[in-house]
């Protein structure tokens, strides 16, 4: 790889790149979208949701969509050489195909262990934290959807560390903001690439990352979606 674009670069001017997928960052949004959908009536308490057969719907749901797309999205954009999104997308993914082993538990009867849960969560709001700060470098649109999926996480750990249903509903209303704030972002990147032109902005970066060498290029997998301002 690197001496055929060395090879180039001495017999005439460089030629881009072609990645091997398009961007896949929509489908994982659309995913994210889905899995929060189905989620939402177990999230507002509703007594119908509570069901073996509506808990193993939605375990379905969390699985072929929240992680399914996710995961996929994930891979696409590690050969695209999409580091940053690549990690998110594909972390992301896993975490999903545990809502949906936890959701088929529920439906026999089974509680799965809150101590566990509660240790992973800790550590998913250290790794968004800091994933937040990553993606403000791009957009402040994405900054704001990491910050969600922050306070989400935040109000998962309270609700378990204080032993309260307080937090049942803001919990809810996270999920509801996450879910549009996915698909905005996904029928931005969608209808960007359809109309060749910005139609719903997604915000300009609110950190300056430090330019790279034009010697050496930007670095590899720094470009979480492919949409302007």
């Amino acid at each position: 790889m690197q001496s055929s674009s060395n090879a180039s670069s001495s017999v005439g001017p460089s030629v881009p790149a072609v990645l091997p997928f398009a961007d896949p960052t929509a489908l994982g949004l659309f995913g994210l979208a889905i899995g929060c959908a189905s989620l939402l009536p177990v999230a507002f308490g509703v007594q119908s949701a509570m069901t073996a057969e509506a808990l193993r719907t939605t375990a379905w749901f969390c699985l072929l969509f929240g992680a399914g797309c996710q995961f996929l999205a994930g891979m696409m954009s590690f050969a695209n050489k999409n580091g940053l999104g690549g990690t998110l997308l594909t972390t992301f993914s896993f975490n999903w195909v545990m809502n949906w082993w936890a959701l088929s538990e529920l439906s026999q009867g089974k509680v799965p262990n809150s101590a566990v849960i509660l240790a992973v969560d800790c550590c998913f709001l250290v790794i968004f934290l800091v994933m937040t700060y990553a993606f403000g470098f791009f957009s402040r649109l994405l900054f704001v959807f990491l910050l969600e999926i922050d306070l989400l996480y935040a109000c998962r750990i309270l609700r378990e560390v204080l032993h309260s249903q307080a937090f049942a509903m803001p919990i809810a209303l996270c999920t509801v903001v996450l879910m549009a704030t996915s698909l905005y972002i996904a029928f931005s990147l969608v209808l960007a690439n359809a109309a060749g032109r910005i139609v719903l902005p997604i915000g300009t970066p609110i950190f300056r990352a430090t330019p790279a060498p034009v010697s050496q290029g930007a670095p590899e997998g720094t470009q979480p979606i492919h949409a302007a301002a």
